[in-house]
């Protein structure tokens, strides 16, 4: 009988053993950096400023889009940000020093005329600051399905109205009476 306890006492063993076990080697999860939102982290080390939370929120065809991101300046002296989108003019941001500019927030979004791409891509953008040569990153591009994002969603550009000719004098004339 004392061989039978020895015995599940080592089955009970390798079974805590085996159910337990697979923390020793699997990576932790709160040991790993991400973006623990929908946008992207940019930073450059050689460069003053980082990017927090990048994302483009476009319209349904991918036309034109809204570029939100917390732009944070941690230096001593105000820093200008540039950020370039391929086949859109580069855009720049000036953040106070130890300040920081919300885009889509405190500030309105940079919007992106000629955005071409659809959501649920990512864009490739190269963010420069400073004497730094910058860095690329893929920005994801959303649509506004979810409620905080729909207010972001570019609004449409509205064609310019069209004059109306003038009626001629003949178009509004009454018909003659009939006898």
């Amino acid at each position: 009988m004392n061989s039978r306890l020895v015995a599940a006492a080592a089955v009970s063993a390798l079974v805590l053993l085996g159910t337990t076990g697979c923390t020793f080697i699997s990576p932790q999860a709160t040991t790993i950096n991400y973006s623990a939102s929908d946008g992207v982290n940019v930073s450059d080390e050689s460069g003053p400023v980082v990017v927090r939370n990048a994302f483009i929120v476009a319209n349904e065809d991918g036309s034109v889009g809204n570029f939100v991101a917390a732009i944070v300046n941690p230096s001593d002296e105000k820093a200008t940000l540039t950020i370039t989108v391929e086949g859109i003019d580069p855009m720049a941001v000036t953040v106070p020093a130890g300040g920081t500019v919300s885009l889509g927030a405190d500030e309105a979004p940079l919007r992106l005329v000629d955005l071409d791409t659809m959501p649920g891509a990512t864009v490739e953008v190269h963010f420069q600051s400073g004497d730094s040569s910058g860095v690329k990153a893929s920005v994801p591009v959303l649509d506004g399905a979810l409620p905080y994002y729909a207010d972001l969603v570019p609004s449409e550009e509205k064609p310019k109205p069209t004059a109306t000719p003038e009626p001629t004098p003949t178009d509004t004339a009454a018909p003659a009476p009939s006898n």
